[in-house]
């Protein structure tokens, strides 16, 4: 059996150069195209850089950062899921029916709703595992289940009852500004943080996010070292499964509504962001930090596109150019590489 402590030495061959030299370069243009389009922003609407705007914008956005982070791990492994919409609303929806009926806190409402996205999240590794069909053939299939069952139960009803608890959550390092609103460290943004540095940690400062990449690389490889390959995945979907609870409670934080379809659609938003961040769809390269610059450059992209005046029928249009554009460029580095 091969070591797996071989993993922690650095890939000095002719293509790990290039992955990595790709992944930065690939950052690196993020990062500039991010910095043309705020600045021809910050020229064209006055509000696009006051304190208000990009404050809602962290907080808007902070569902879609948390579900790209469990899309990131989930891609990297070689997979798809594209049922968690169903597992955010369906934790969502069981969480605010709960603590409206027996009270609580926001230890019980993140235990609750993580709890059950975790649940459902395993339910996605075995059938993956067990059944041996693409993962997204699997993932449609619990979409489609999760959401009728939540349908069915439902009877489609609208949540709009809150304990008061909830509707002020805590506020850390908070100031009123010049504006005369209140800003600081608010519970989507303290949750988005935490998700970020545990992922990050988890990605690379762990073994288990190494043998991640190694599985996405190559499962039989990865197989053949000694990985349980199932234990990966269900970690990688039941990571993916709680985060998409814990984006359930930021959500209904953020809008303190539950729609039993509200989400229906989403999982091409965070794809979107997730593959532009030069995430590849096969599995095995990618990084955080590129994950977390497609995020910004599509929350900059459409916030731009709201300041502007456009239609949001537009919206869907730019994040299908961005896919598109997102899945040439990593097609084009392949070819590239394979050139080397």
């Amino acid at each position: 059996m091969a070591n797996p402590h071989a993993l922690n030495k650095p890939d000095v061959g002719k293509t790990g150069l290039f992955n990595k030299e790709h992944l930065k370069r690939h950052e690196v243009m993020l990062a500039f195209t991010i910095l043309i389009i705020s600045t021809y922003l910050a020229f064209t609407s006055p509000e696009f850089l006051t304190l208000a705007n990009i404050y809602d914008l962290i907080n808007n956005y902070a569902m879609l950062t948390i579900l790209a982070c469990g899309f990131f791990i989930v891609l990297i492994s070689g997979g798809i899921d594209i049922s968690f919409p169903a597992m955010t609303i369906i934790s969502q929806y069981v969480m605010v029916t709960f603590i409206v009926k027996f009270g609580g806190n926001f230890p019980v409402a993140f235990a609750l709703a993580g709890g059950i996205g975790l649940l459902l999240g395993l339910i996605n590794a075995l059938l993956v595992n067990r059944l041996r069909v693409p993962s997204i053939i699997i993932t449609i299939s619990t979409l489609n289940i999760f959401y009728g069952l939540l349908l069915y139960l439902s009877r489609g009803v609208w949540l709009y009852t809150y304990p008061e608890w909830f509707e002020h959550g805590p506020m850390l390092f908070s100031f009123t500004a010049a504006d005369g609103y209140d800003y600081g460290l608010s519970l989507p943004i303290l949750t988005l943080l935490a998700t970020i540095i545990v992922t990050a940690l988890v990605m690379t400062r762990t073994s288990i996010g190494r043998q991640i990449y190694a599985l996405g690389g190559n499962q039989e490889a990865a197989s053949r070292m000694g990985f349980s390959i199932v234990k990966l995945q269900l970690f990688v979907y039941g990571y993916m499964g709680f985060l998409s609870g814990i984006a359930g409670v930021v959500q209904s934080y953020t809008v303190l509504t539950v729609a039993p379809d509200s989400l229906l659609g989403y999982e091409l938003t965070v794809l979107a962001a997730v593959v532009l961040g030069g995430t590849s769809i096969v599995g095995g390269r990618g990084t955080l930090t590129g994950t977390l610059l497609g995020v910004i450059l599509l929350a900059i992209l459409q916030n731009g596109l709201n300041l502007l005046g456009i239609s949001s029928y537009w919206h869907s249009v730019v994040i299908g150019l961005v896919i598109v554009i997102s899945i040439s460029v990593t097609a084009w580095g392949q070819r590239h590489k394979v050139g080397i």
